[in-house]
């Protein structure tokens, strides 16, 4: 088996006391001595800084990028503004999501000739394998090698950022930037995995610990694990690529029809678009809804789901203790007659069947800066 890769910040996560796992082929921290439910609430309080490094970060550029890459997903990628950024869909031919990603029209790109990409860790090879494949001969396609990513999230984060780049505190949510940081060349976005407001920011790799020690010198900042991430981004109701989504899972299953662009719809030319508009108009077999288990044991992902009449009828992809909520919670798929909000539910915890009930998501409330 081979040895997990490292991230620009993996000598800091030891020095900090991090609790190193594998994690998408990369050495990542799960943990501080501060632990995860500290760390959650200090993100939802104050601000944390994460280590997404192990992400995919790249570029596609040439004439008619945007049409070209609309070919892939199905967003709207041509109406992009300068400086916006969007959520999309690599799909298969069966309508399957291949990935889940982000997609930039860089601000200064007036003649809308490059993109800005950022893929899952898992997928990022397999992800430039298929843009290569289709595009390959179309646009050029470069990857980020030598860039680290890091996440400062938390409704603190604009204040704090805003002492290393005061330029930043006036960016609206899903929008993104380069722009100059601790005198660096940065990308800029105001995004994130954890509901809260804050900013995702690319920097040279050889500059990332000294940039890290930086922001986290300053007293409101916390080092966060995946842990917390996982907790966080469960409670702002937010898939994770691998458990929530993969390749059998179209976007009208996962309830992210939102992703698709109105005429997208119309035009009916994106991978599986006969099957996930069938499943528009027909409805799909089953659908990702959120679950609020009504005991005290967290139902965890593989967790069986089952009708009050004791019939199998889904299973939990994502779940666990939201320490925002002071619960447990979970979401999953289950049949469409099932989906409504306060359905009862019965969760197989340690060989017992629990009461659960279908609830809305997000479980905590989104607070995206959108000015």
């Amino acid at each position: 088996m081979a040895e997990p890769k490292k991230t620009q910040l993996n000598a800091l996560h030891r020095e900090l006391g991090g609790k190193m796992v594998e994690f998408g082929g990369y050495d990542m921290p799960v943990q501080f001595p501060t632990g995860v439910l500290k760390e959650h609430l200090h993100t939802r309080a104050a601000c944390g800084l994460f280590d997404v490094s192990h992400m995919g970060q790249g570029a596609l550029s040439g004439a008619g990028v945007a049409a070209a890459f609309e070919a892939l997903v199905p967003g709207a990628i041509q109406e992009l503004k300068p400086g916006q950024t969007r959520y999309t869909l690599l799909l298969n031919d069966q309508g399957g999501i291949r990935d889940d990603l982000m997609v930039t029209r860089p601000a200064d790109d007036e003649d809308f000739s490059s993109l800005l990409l950022v893929v899952n860790a898992g997928t990022k090879d397999a992800d430039f394998a298929h843009l290569a494949a289709h595009l390959g001969g179309k646009l050029a396609i470069e990857r980020f090698e030598d860039r680290a990513l890091l996440a400062l999230q938390g409704p603190q984060a604009a204040a704090v950022f805003a002492r290393h780049c005061p330029e930043a505190a006036t960016m609206k949510f899903m929008t993104a930037a380069k722009l100059k940081v601790m005198g660096l060349d940065c990308i800029v976005w105001r995004s994130g995995y954890t509901g809260e407001d804050g900013y995702e920011i690319s920097v040279p790799g050889d500059a990332a610990e000294d940039f890290a020690r930086k922001l986290l010198a300053e007293p409101e900042v916390l080092p966060i694990g995946l842990g917390a991430r996982d907790s966080l981004r469960l409670e702002a109701g937010l898939c994770l690529y691998g458990h929530d989504l993969d390749e059998t899972t179209t976007p009208v299953e996962a309830a992210l029809t939102w992703a698709i662009g109105k005429r997208r719809k119309m035009e009916k030319n994106f991978p599986g678009a006969e099957i996930i508009m069938n499943q528009l108009f027909d409805g799909a077999s089953r659908k990702r809804v959120g679950i609020l288990p009504l005991e005290k044991a967290p139902a965890r992902e593989g967790t069986e789901i089952r009708s009050e009449a004791g019939e199998t009828i889904g299973v939990i992809t994502s779940g666990g203790f939201g320490p925002t909520v002071n619960a447990p919670i979970a979401m999953g798929y289950v049949p469409p007659a099932y989906a409504e909000d306060g359905t009862p539910l019965l969760l197989v915890v340690r060989g017992q069947a629990r009461p659960a009930r279908v609830a809305p998501m997000p479980f905590a409330s989104h607070r995206y800066y959108r000015g």
